[in-house]
């Protein structure tokens, strides 16, 4: 059996470097395609390095452009691969990005079956361009691979029964892979002297909370509000974006700790240890969970329902922000709400099968 992975993110990366394993393990050919959605090194080669994951067979460079452009040309160049070089048995894709959209597209129209890992998550919120990636990408599956009960719920009420399986979160699977080598290997804490339980984590790239000029600067000035200090691992779009606003003054001042984006073993030690996480990221919201952090998500709605209705996420303002964290008490409990760390191999054994 031969399946083409399409990735081009990071969240991807190192969801695909559990289920590659997986892969390999099961005795299927896999074809890796990199869009280059994500281009930069940071937020891209170092992900190949740490998780070992096996190098792309081919890397379209495709990036900073318009979300249509993007899309287009990823799928252009996706249909010449496949059809000249590489007609799998199934293409896999992950999650709701371009790449992600990009990949179903090309399936649909060449006939070749759908898996999509990482299926059912809704916000119910179409102005977001990954809600509409994910809605399409699951209507056009034929293997979708649900991470929760609430996953698989929504893709029922749309109509969505066959192909559908509950196999777990591949996050969980990668956390519990790489926890331990992130704590022999990273340095992230010593570089900037930082202490458990003594800073919070924030990670802003939403264009919701970039894009305008008001709403960003809000953000960092309820960064500067909070008891201990921020440490900041810049996006770099989100860079991008202060510069042009003339926001760098927030940077300069010592409640914000701006980094360079982090590898993802130094984002797990910068997660386990801090006081809470700040975040806009999907992904993050639910690594927090796992690892035991509180979450304050700056957003409006999240596709990880399942974590507020626990109480370790909280949707927040900006003017809200200081008020929830001094607020915060935390839960009891924290329900396993991902799975036992085995859904790679479960996804592998359902495409065999």
């Amino acid at each position: 059996m031969k399946i083409v992975t399409i990735l081009g993110a990071r969240p991807q990366f190192i969801k695909a470097s559990v289920v590659s394993y997986a892969l390999v393990n099961a005795g299927i050919e896999e074809i890796i395609i990199h869009t280059g959605q994500h281009f930069d090194s940071l937020m891209s080669d170092i992900f190949f390095q740490d998780l070992d994951l096996p190098q792309p067979h081919y890397h379209l460079n495709i990036h900073s452009l318009n979300h249509g452009a993007m899309t287009g040309r990823m799928m252009e160049q996706i249909e010449s691969l496949l059809l000249q070089q590489e007609l799998p048995d199934w293409i896999c894709v992950y999650g709701d990005t371009n790449s992600t959209l990009a990949g179903a597209l090309v399936a649909a129209k060449l006939h070749i079956p759908l898996a999509h890992i990482e299926a059912g998550l809704r916000s119910f919120n179409r102005q977001m361009p990954e809600e509409v990636n994910r809605v399409v990408t699951d209507h056009l599956a034929q293997l979708l691979f649900a991470p929760t009960p609430l996953a698989v719920e929504c893709l029922q009420k749309e109509g969505i029964f066959s192909g559908v399986h509950l196999v777990g979160d591949v996050m969980m699977d990668a956390i519990i892979t790489y926890q331990v080598k992130a704590q022999q290997t990273s340095n992230i804490l010593a570089k900037y002297q930082l202490h458990p339980e003594e800073f919070y984590l924030a990670t802003i790239h939403r264009p919701s909370n970039t894009d305008n000029q008001h709403r960003l600067s809000a953000i960092l000035e309820s960064f500067n509000k909070l008891d201990y200090p921020v440490v900041f691992p810049i996006h770099p779009r989100t860079a991008a974006q202060i510069r042009t606003t003339g926001l760098n003054h927030y940077l300069e001042q010592q409640s914000i700790i701006a980094i360079p984006p982090v590898s993802y073993l130094d984002m797990l030690m910068l997660e386990s240890a801090c006081k809470a996480v700040v975040t806009d990221s999907g992904g993050i919201q639910k690594e927090a969970y796992i690892l035991g952090r509180p979450c304050f998500t700056m957003r409006d709605e999240t596709e990880w329902k399942e974590t507020v209705d626990v109480g370790w996420n909280h949707l927040v303002q900006p003017e809200t922000l200081n008020d929830a964290i001094a607020n915060f008490t935390i839960p009891k409990e924290a329900p396993k709400l991902y799975g036992s760390g085995d859904a790679a191999d479960q996804i592998a054994k359902l495409l065999l099968a």
